[in-house]
């Protein structure tokens, strides 16, 4: 697990120099936290498909220990997305259309997880730890910005791992799963693509990704995001 541990690492660095960058230049603002809300409503929403069939590929019968914790990590999943979209609504806002990195996120892993399915497990690696070398500066953003309260910040403080340590999990059953060679390397193209693809929907959220904003944001909802509201 060294090579997964180093790209995780890595993109744990890159994300607290975003971090650090907004605490110096006034702190998180709203626009900020309304985008982070709509990007993880997006990024969540249906992510138990993914570990169920993970957990149902024929590469897993031997792995009954993992097999187990997928599908019960996609259970505790599943309803996440609602806790974001319930921080949006406490926080008087509507939700954003999708950013077109979460939209590329399931166009790439959605085939992918059924014939390689140790791909999405490395970017998982990547998901459930790279928050872990910014805690602290994530919760100064947090307590320093005024709508950021009990009732709009259920969703970060979940994801923030101190509850619940997903990321030792996911690092711990995989360790143990007596991984083939060509499954690690599957894990690390995984974690390399899921930290480039995340990195991504961060500038989204932090508005530093000019190129988005410029040529694919108009303020406006499609029919089909209006829709998933109501699911």
């Amino acid at each position: 697990m060294n090579e997964i541990l180093a790209i995780v690492r890595a993109a744990s660095d890159l994300l607290r120099q975003k971090l650090e960058a907004v605490e110096a230049e006034n702190g998180l603002t709203l626009e900020q936290y309304v985008r982070y809300l709509t990007m993880q409503f997006y990024l969540t929403k249906d992510v138990q498909r993914h570990f169920f069939t993970i957990a149902s590929h024929s590469s897993l019968v031997t792995k009954p220990k993992l097999r187990e914790f997928l599908v019960a990590f996609g259970l505790e999943e599943e309803s996440h997305y609602r806790i974001a979209y319930k921080d949006l609504s406490n926080l008087g806002q509507e939700l954003l259309p999708a950013p077109i990195d979460v939209k590329i996120w399931w166009m790439y892993f959605d085939p992918i997880v059924l014939s390689r399915p140790f791909v999405r497990l490395g970017a998982t690696c990547i998901l459930e730890n790279l928050g872990g070398g910014s805690r602290d500066i994530t919760k100064r953003l947090l307590h320093q910005a005024p709508f950021v309260t009990e009732r709009t910040s259920r969703f970060i403080e979940i994801h923030m791992h101190e509850e619940l340590p997903h990321g030792e999990q996911v690092l711990e059953i995989l360790e143990q799963a007596d991984l083939t060679p060509s499954q690690f390397a599957d894990l690390e193209e995984g974690a390399r693509t899921g930290a480039l693809l995340y990195l991504r929907m961060v500038d989204w959220v932090l508005k530093t990704d000019s190129l988005t904003t410029a040529l694919l944001e108009d303020g406006t909802r499609s029919h089909d995001e209006s829709l998933c509201l109501h699911s």
